[in-house]
């Protein structure tokens, strides 16, 4: 096939589209809508697992959690009889916190319990905060600088003071510009003062998560009502210590401290921020199958509607076509002439539909904290199954096409 029957076929599809725009703009609707919904979701989905990966980083590369239990892993009950995955394994304890912090490969290892509510300073409330209970080394964990103001000290845990630090956000919403170190606030309704102003390093789970405030944990205990079941411990090892050194250390001791022999299963979890991103990749993946699979169907009526717009054109150009086989036209030619027409159809409803993916997400950049942007694989792999597409759905014209008698071609009225 040759580069000028390419381009003929290219033109007389275009010209095709041109000359009926309605029929075939109900043709490719399913094609642009297809692609349009696939695109759309890589490009926020990509974008989010980005943010969320540049979030855990921020985190640092070595730092985990020791927890009750692994709250990263997917569980689903059937008939309501299975065990909760926290039966049998009994809560982090101040304690076991405090031998983790003693380990020679851990530089810091901070309480942490959450108690979440409502923040009021005068008339001024501000509902869903993010009230996080957590040892005075919480800063080493949770990267960002003080802004205004310090952080408490660990004789405020041990007291349960009543001491705040708040983020930037929140002093800004409760606070409106003026200084807020020195103030009263109330957290669900008991008084609290600030310390400190923090400002978390920038991530999605700082841009979506502004407004937070951070006690001793014993206050969280104590004044808010936390619940101390649910104690984990943030920990950070030291610069010389790998990863799983400190992994090791800490499982070590916390086997040592719970009595557990060789061999018998752990009754509690370290969990690496990785782990968190391999959630992420879990619950997306689901989301994206099935989005995957209504997509195809809007691609399978696309495609039945390429069938039946190319099943028109093979009928209006009957005589076209007998005229070009008297002038010694191969059936083959005749075929890729139609599939040319047809993947170029196709083509054309697959970029109409990254335009529209490629729309939304610029908007979804600007509105949102999601940098969603349509990678150059997927562009490249819509067009390519678009085109594929195209010439399946086309090959039944095609053939057709080229199967027709030249004689009775010409005698088509």
């Amino acid at each position: 096939m040759t580069l000028t029957s390419v381009k003929d076929g290219v033109l007389i599809a275009l010209e095709s589209l041109r000359a009926n725009k309605v029929r075939a703009s109900l043709t490719i609707l399913g094609i642009v809508i297809g692609v349009a919904t696939v695109m759309t979701m890589a490009a926020a989905i990509g974008g989010l697992r980005g943010s969320v990966m540049e979030s855990l980083d921020a985190l640092g590369p070595k730092n985990f959690i020791v927890m009750r239990f692994d709250q990263t892993q997917l569980r689903l009950a059937d008939d309501g009889s299975q065990r909760a995955p926290w039966e049998g394994k009994p809560p982090i304890t101040f304690e076991e916190a405090a031998l983790v912090e003693a380990l020679p490969s851990i530089r810091s290892a901070a309480t942490e319990v959450d108690a979440g509510g409502p923040a009021k300073y005068g008339s001024r409330t501000v509902p869903g905060v993010q009230i996080g209970g957590r040892g005075a080394g919480w800063p080493e964990y949770l990267k960002g600088d003080f802004v205004a103001g310090r952080n408490f000290v660990p004789a405020d845990v041990r007291r349960s003071a009543n001491v705040v630090v708040i983020s930037d956000r929140l002093a800004e919403t409760l606070f409106a510009g003026t200084p807020a170190v020195g103030k009263e606030i109330r957290l669900r309704g008991q008084p609290f003062v600030v310390v400190g102003v923090y400002r978390q390093v920038e991530n999605i789970f700082a841009a979506v998560a502004g407004n937070f405030a951070v006690v001793p944990t014993t206050s969280a205990i104590k004044r808010l009502g936390a619940n101390p079941d649910w104690l984990s411990v943030l920990v950070v090892p030291t610069a010389a210590a790998t990863q799983q050194q400190a992994m090791d250390d800490v499982r070590a001791v916390l086997r040592g401290s719970r009595g557990l022999r060789p061999g018998e299963e752990e009754n509690f979890a370290l969990v690496r921020p990785e782990a968190f991103a391999d959630l992420f990749d879990s619950v997306t993946r689901v989301f994206f199958l099935v989005m995957l699979v209504l997509s195809g169907i809007g691609l399978m009526v696309g495609g039945v509607g390429v069938v039946g717009i190319m099943m028109i054109s093979v009928t209006e150009r009957t005589r076209e076509i007998g005229v070009r086989k008297a002038l010694g036209a191969t059936p083959r030619e005749i075929l890729w002439q139609f599939l040319v027409e047809s993947m170029t159809v196709t083509l054309v409803g697959g970029a109409l539909g990254l335009l529209i993916a490629s729309t939304v997400a610029y908007v979804i950049g600007k509105v949102s904290p999601i940098p969603a942007a349509i990678p150059l694989w997927a562009i490249a792999a819509s067009l390519i199954v678009a085109a594929v597409g195209g010439m399946g759905f086309g090959l039944y014209p095609a053939w057709k096409a080229s199967k027709l008698d030249p004689v009775e071609a010409l005698r088509y009225e």
